[in-house]
């Protein structure tokens, strides 16, 4: 009962404090429109003046009270024009009337919006009482205890491990602390597979270089043919770690939060084309071609028939993007395949394709492409080598942007990634 006499009080005061504002604002708004009337009055009546005669004043005189009330404007020449206030204020009654009433009106149902308040308030107040509730329960030391030893007897090895006490009281913080729990697990396991599969893909071309030095130290120093094989086998599996290695720290500075992007707006007609042209001169064993939204290919001179397909972004990360896309698509296609570019720009986003005619996927395998290291069978990595990470990374710089990559593949008959990116439609396109 005291508690409910506490909030309609707390009401009562929010709600006269609002009153008063509210009468304020009403005040401050009639006078406001009462000086509005009166300017307007004064400037309605110099307009009534001939243009051919100079007002010298103005001013108000009354000889027999506001009936009398006159506005007199005088010219140099000593002409008056003089105007009854009344038969001006006498057309203001009735807006003023109905003007009034409504104000009147509002203040005086905004006193008893004391109720409404309360009712507002109430969650709050059924808050406060549950805390102050909460917090006159004596505290039960042994059940933290039993928690904490609970946590203390939890085996981070175990398979199965999980936070329990048997107290109903406890069984929130258990849900959550065994949720975390569960969430250290996995990160721990991809943790553990990463390094795993890392140590893998370098001990690869460490043991490479080993036997060829090895080979140098026995033959190599005077015949010379190994000595050419050798230093051409060091120079590749040297650069493919260094490839690696720059891959792995890219990945590490995107999971640290640590790769930034430098957003500018650009059309993403001129980045497709820049690959496609950089595929040209680079890979003569594969048919490039940069067709429009209709299909067309461009034309001998390289321009471009597509509408502007205008993003915000980092143009050299979605550039190195669109290269992973391309080379994985080399790597997969036979010599003399095609490899297609395409662009489109509908409504609210943005698009490039890249297509081909390579051995495709299984649906099994596509779910798993972007995943680190992963490669979708033994035939295909010992032909087409690679580390695994590249379309990882590709993944990485178009999550970044927000964007989404749909893929379509099929056995024998290729396949197709499709990257999506919000368009950026404002003026200073």
């Amino acid at each position: 009962m005291n508690e409910n006499k506490r909030m309609t009080s707390i009401a009562r005061r929010i709600n006269t404090s609002f009153w008063l504002k509210r009468f304020s604002d009403l005040m401050c708004f009639n006078l406001i429109l009462i000086l509005l009337i009166v300017g307007s009055f004064i400037y309605w009546r110099y307009e009534q003046v001939p243009n051919s005669e100079n007002v010298e004043r103005g001013y108000f005189t009354s000889e027999a009270g506001y009936d009398g009330l006159t506005f007199v404007l005088e010219t140099k020449e000593g002409i008056e024009y003089p105007y009854l206030v009344r038969d001006f204020a006498d057309r203001l009654i009735f807006p003023g009337i109905v003007l009034l009433s409504f104000e009147v009106i509002h203040l005086f149902f905004a006193l008893f919006g004391t109720s409404q308040i309360r009712k507002k308030l109430k969650p709050l107040n059924d808050l406060a009482a549950k805390a102050e509730q909460l917090s006159s329960l004596p505290l039960d030391i042994s059940k933290f205890e039993s928690l904490e030893h609970a946590i203390e007897s939890v085996s981070p090895d175990a398979p199965n491990a999980k936070i329990s006490t048997g107290d109903k009281d406890l069984q929130s913080i258990e849900v959550a602390l065994n949720n975390l729990l569960h969430r250290m697990k996995e990160s721990q396991k991809q943790q553990s597979r990463f390094v795993s599969d890392a140590s893998h893909e370098l001990r690869t071309p460490i043991s490479v270089i080993q036997g060829y030095v090895n080979m140098l130290d026995r033959w190599g120093k005077e015949d010379e043919k190994i000595l050419d094989e050798s230093i051409e086998a060091l120079k590749h599996e040297s650069q493919h770690m260094k490839d690696l290695i720059e891959q792995l720290l890219f990945l590490a500075r995107g999971d640290s939060g640590r790769n930034t992007l430098n957003l500018t707006i650009f059309d993403l007609n001129e980045v497709i084309k820049e690959v496609w042209e950089e595929s040209l001169m680079i890979d003569e064993k594969h048919i490039y071609k940069f067709v429009n939204d209709s299909g067309n290919a461009v034309d001998d001179e390289g321009r471009i028939h597509n509408p502007p397909a205008t993003m915000r972004g980092d143009v050299a990360m979605v550039k190195q993007s669109v290269r992973i896309f391309v080379q994985n698509a080399a790597k997969y296609s036979n010599d003399g395949d095609t490899i297609t570019f395409r662009v489109k720009a509908s409504g609210d986003h943005v698009s490039y394709e890249i297509q081909d005619e390579g051995i495709g996927m299984q649906d099994s395998e596509v779910v798993h492409i972007f995943e680190r290291f992963y490669r979708s069978d033994e035939a295909r990595n010992g032909e087409t080598g690679g580390s695994g990470l590249g379309l990882s990374i590709a993944k990485w710089i178009v999550d970044a942007h927000d964007g989404t990559i749909d893929v379509l593949s099929r056995p024998e008959f290729g396949t197709r990634f499709t990257v999506k990116f919000e368009a950026n439609l404002t003026e200073d396109n």
